[in-house]
């Protein structure tokens, strides 16, 4: 990597009128350090002793610029190269093996892996994290592989690796993962305290609270202004059996209540394909959050993980401001990426 990389993170910042925070300067050496040993020439690999990590996993806090960072790493990459959120990899991977109908496990895999590696020779999952039991045991073996075919993986999480799903259901399956990650990554953890998803640059637009007449008011003109003259309409959408009907509907800008969305049994490959009908989406009524609606919870954190992906801005209804929700006890951590995206999610321009 050449040594403007860091003079050129920071032209690329200053043109997005975006702050440099000492911390993230490091994390690009260390970016550089992790380029270096990847990207040599054949003739340096062949006389290298040094066994280059494969993995690149950046952790933090929520808003510190995890993303930011390896965003405008992976662009500077020319190579065959694939982002994608990590429950849509894991909905291709089980697709593929279903498509196979193939009994032995370690075949399906190899299999999948050689296809993904003449698409991909560098992986980026934004945002890594771990909630499907079936995915934890399966994680191991399929990343092994990954690395054996020498595909890179670069990944940001809020969690460090060996906490990744912790305290979740047969959790020892999960840790030869664990160890893989650990053995094939440089892992650092980006601190910064300030979020900058909600800075001042960024005041909240579309955020309505509380539930009352004068906010239901506000939410209905705001609505009803940016659909006019679009054409309501409804679809019933199927996802493997799995029917869900999208009745407010205008060309593109959809209404949906919380429990619409949250309160019966939608998951990823749901809401993936909810959203690749939307480009701007209401989501009324959102509750506060404990150990009893936790599931509630969780659906609604991986729908607004893929409505952040997929880059789609939002306007949402609740009883209080966004600093006062609460949540269960066991996914504390990952909600306080969703409030941090729905800051940014709610701010962002839309026309």
């Amino acid at each position: 990597m050449p040594k403007k990389f860091e003079k050129e993170f920071i032209s690329y910042c200053e043109n997005l009128d975006l702050e440099v925070n000492p911390n993230q300067i490091t994390v690009i050496k260390k970016l550089e350090d992790y380029h270096h040993k990847n990207y040599k020439s054949f003739f340096s690999k062949l006389f290298s002793k040094q066994k280059s990590k494969k993995g690149f996993y950046l952790y933090g806090g929520v808003g510190v610029g995890k993303t930011m960072i390896l965003n405008f790493f992976y662009d500077y990459l020319d190579e065959k190269k694939l982002k994608q959120h990590f429950n849509e990899f894991m909905l291709g991977f089980h697709d593929f093996v279903h498509k196979k109908k193939e009994r032995n496990e370690e075949n399906v895999i190899n299999q999948f892996v050689k296809n993904l590696k003449s698409k991909a020779t560098l992986i980026y999952f934004d945002e890594f994290q771990v909630t499907n039991i079936v995915d934890a045991m399966i994680l191991g073996k399929l990343f092994e592989q990954i690395y054996k075919e020498g595909i890179k993986i670069i990944l940001t999480s809020n969690t460090k690796i060996s906490e990744l799903y912790k305290d979740g259901l047969q959790r020892d399956q999960f840790k030869p993962f664990i160890k893989i990650m650990q053995d094939q990554s440089i892992e650092y953890e980006l601190k910064i305290d300030d979020d900058y998803r909600k800075s001042s640059n960024n005041e909240i637009q579309r955020y309505y609270y509380p539930l009352n007449q004068e906010t239901n008011f506000k939410i209905n003109k705001f609505f009803r202004t940016i659909t006019k003259d679009k054409k309501q309409s409804s679809m019933t959408i199927n996802v493997k059996g799995r029917e869900f009907k999208i009745e407010n509907f205008y060309e593109g800008i959809a209404r949906y209540n919380f429990n619409q969305l949250c309160d019966q049994n939608l998951g990823a490959e749901d809401y993936l394909e909810i959203i690749k009908k939307c480009k701007f989406i209401v989501i009324d009524r959102i509750p506060q959050f404990n150990d009893v609606n936790s599931n509630q919870q969780q659906r609604f954190i991986t729908l607004l993980d893929v409505i952040y992906d997929k880059n789609i801005s939002l306007a949402v209804t609740a009883d209080q401001n966004l600093d006062q929700f609460t949540s269960s006890r066991l996914l504390e951590k990952p909600f306080k990426r969703t409030i941090s995206r729905l800051y940014e999610l709610t701010s962002k321009e839309y026309s």
